[in-house]
């Protein structure tokens, strides 16, 4: 019985992972496509967005000095990114962000994108409803967890700068993102 359990289990997890796509982009008439649902770095840097995720990524200095004293704190992190590649605050913010974490090693595999619809029927969702529950209004969205729980976030734009913000999250000083009248942290 056991045996049978994991086994239908197993099936059903690795159904439910190869049943999203990733990368998924849509095009709506007359407008620029746009990537939707979970998504990678190799999404951002495909043809259609590297025109403004490469320059963002490229042009952007990273405070090393201020990240590399939280290097191995980050480490115990896992954030939920939600960003719109039609969104002027994601273009700039995303880059700059993937760039300070794979300044520090950060394991991309702690970090999980998930790029927002802007049709108005559908906007600011994702296909899978990764966003459901979260109160996300404005992207980016920068969640950041550990041991399971939600931390803090960085919304939209940072405060003082993404190095700064990050290391007040990650350290647990006192921190208030943007927009954050309805958000509650324990």
């Amino acid at each position: 019985m056991k045996t049978c359990i994991l086994s239908l289990f197993s099936f059903f997890f690795f159904t439910t992972l190869t049943s999203q796509k990733i990368n998924q982009e849509i095009a709506v008439d007359n407008q620029q496509p746009f990537l939707i649902g979970p998504i990678n770095v190799e999404g951002l840097n495909s043809k259609m967005y590297q025109n403004w995720y490469k320059p963002n990524y490229i042009n952007y200095e990273v405070d090393v000095a201020k990240i590399n004293s939280i290097k191995d704190k980050i480490s115990e992190y896992k954030i939920l990114l939600f960003l719109g590649t039609w969104c002027g605050d994601s273009k700039r913010e995303v880059p700059r962000f993937i760039k300070i974490l794979e300044t520090i090693n950060f394991p991309l595999s702690n970090l999980k994108m998930v790029a927002l619809d802007k049709r108005k029927d559908s906007y600011k969702k994702s296909p899978t409803g990764e966003e459901w529950g979260l109160n996300i209004t404005r992207v980016p969205t920068f969640i950041f967890y550990k041991n399971g729980k939600e931390v803090n976030r960085i919304i939209e734009n940072p405060i003082e700068s993404l190095e700064a913000d990050i290391k007040k999250i990650v350290t647990q000083k006192p921190y208030t993102p943007n927009y954050s009248k309805s958000l509650h942290f324990d």
